[in-house]
């Protein structure tokens, strides 16, 4: 994964000059002790030069953090805190910013060790609100080591996507495919994020692609492609084209990313990609997203963002699919019911036609494109990658504009399961509880595209406060609600 941040954290505790120093200095101590004796310490930085108390103390520890490469900072409130200074670190610090507290030790040394932090995050909070401050701050934000060693690491998959997205550049060769509204994307809320995007035409990828041929370097890409297929090569014919695209998009990403660390891609497939090319890209697109490098399918902008916020938080391998179709009731019969704790309406198939990398699919093979296939010769659908999705834990989750440019974003936990499709393309039988609500309420109700980002494993926690950090306001964040709590415009009679 070289196309996300190694957040590297800095920790800054800081003192109210009317209590012992001491606590800071010894609180301090003892949380960089339960983090490196729970966590890989290769990430984390002790700021050795003061306990901030003043704004001249302020100045000095950034001054040390960002000597040291901190891209996170976590003000740590060893004792109550000095509001004023300790929120201009976060105004002051070019990154994202975490506030934690010490919780009290003994109820032996509640006189001169009590160090009153429960309080001081409420003027610590109040501060950054009246400074328009973005801070993250957890569930319950005081703990002894112990447990502000777990809110840290906690922080980290989200420190790790602020940072990426402000270093983050989309490329996009486009326009979308007609009928394809709803992967629209208003550019204003992209520039908001930070994030840098590139559109580009088909016609200069193609021309891109075209003095490609013959690079020197596509029979190592086939020969690569061929050990990662194995017995899944069902199109040998089309490895070479399949090369020669990926080199072509590798270097318009080196060539184009110019001041941006990373990158991700907003593709095009069809209608005309095909017969010019005369291939799909489908499984190249796997092969990037495999590096890193998340390649959304049909110019989805918004998609590709999604899945890059994504692989920053998981620090995985994601995809993107449609929610695409229902499980037939004799599929639930067989498969599901009385084997899953699923009712018919909570189970749907994600579908693509060959995007997910093949870590994440069993028994795939790179064949047509059956859909495409069905009005154009075969041998310009080849290229698709297909295969039922590895069973297991995932996050649906995307973030969007709407057309008049408001954040919104849902996010809902729940899993592959280990059924057969029976069907063709990436593809799996997903369950998320109460996924029959959610898909009226949020998903139709909310008016989001049919493509959804896939992280594998339960990420929701890190992704909500990832979408909370950008400012997409926590009433614009969906989720798939329990049976006992109604949406807003669930009818309570129905």
């Amino acid at each position: 994964m070289n196309n996300i941040p190694k957040v590297k954290i800095g920790i800054v505790a800081v003192s109210r000059d009317c209590f012992p120093e001491s606590l800071s200095v010894n609180r301090r101590k003892a949380l960089i002790d339960a983090y490196k004796a729970k966590y890989d310490e290769a990430d984390i930085y002790e700021c050795p030069i003061c306990i901030v108390e003043s704004e001249i103390h302020m100045v000095q520890a950034l001054e040390d953090v960002k000597k040291a490469g901190c891209e996170a900072l976590v003000v740590y409130l060893g004792n109550f805190g000095p509001e004023i200074s300790e929120t201009l670190l976060a105004k002051h610090f070019d990154g994202p910013a975490m506030f934690i507290a010490a919780a009290e030790e003994s109820q032996n040394d509640l006189s001169d060790g009590r160090g009153d932090a429960y309080c001081g995050m409420l003027n610590a909070s109040y501060n950054l609100k009246l400074r328009n401050i973005k801070a993250y701050i957890p569930e319950y934000p005081v703990g002894t080591a112990d447990e502000c060693a777990d809110m840290i690491h906690d922080f980290v998959p989200i420190a790790r996507a602020i940072v990426g997205l402000k270093n983050l550049k989309i490329i996009s060769f486009g326009p979308r495919p007609l009928n394809f509204l709803a992967c629209n994307a208003p550019i204003k809320q992209l520039y908001n994020l930070g994030v840098e995007i590139e559109e580009n035409s088909e016609l200069d990828l193609f021309e891109a692609f075209n003095k490609h041929a013959g690079d020197a370097r596509i029979p190592d890409v086939v020969k690569d492609m061929e050990n990662e297929l194995g017995a899944g090569n069902k199109k040998p014919e089309v490895l070479s084209k399949l090369a020669q695209y990926e080199l072509t998009l590798l270097d318009w990403i080196e060539e184009h990313k110019g001041y941006r660390k990373y990158v991700t891609i907003a593709g095009k497939c069809w209608p005309a990609f095909q017969t010019q090319f005369g291939f799909v890209p489908c499984y190249v697109n796997s092969r990037l997203t495999g590096r890193g490098i998340p390649v959304s399918c049909e110019v989805d902008i918004y998609g590709a963002l999604s899945e890059y916020i994504g692989t920053c938080v998981s620090d995985d391998i994601v995809t993107l699919l449609d929610i695409n179709n229902s499980v037939p009731a004799d599929m639930y019969e067989q498969s599901i019911k009385g084997k899953f704790n699923y009712t018919h309406k909570d189970t749907f198939m994600g579908f693509h036609c060959g995007n997910t990398c093949s870590s994440k699919l069993t028994n795939f093979s790179m064949k047509y494109q059956k859909i495409m296939a069905r009005n154009l010769p075969v041998e310009v659908t080849n290229g698709t990658l297909e295969g039922d999705i590895v069973p297991g834990d995932i996050t649906f989750f995307r973030l969007q504009s709407t057309a008049d440019n408001v954040l919104r974003a849902y996010v809902a936990q729940g899993e592959v399961l280990p059924v057969a499709t029976c069907s063709f393309g990436g593809i799996g039988v997903f369950a998320i509880p109460e996924m029959g609500r959610f898909y009226r309420h949020v998903l139709i109700e909310g008016n989001y595209p049919h493509h959804g980002a896939v992280a594998f494993g339960h990420h929701g926690k890190a992704l909500f406060e990832v979408f909370k950090y950008i400012g997409v306001c926590p009433d614009e964040i969906g989720y798939n609600h329990p049976a006992s709590v109604p949406y807003r415009t669930e009818n309570p009679f129905a």
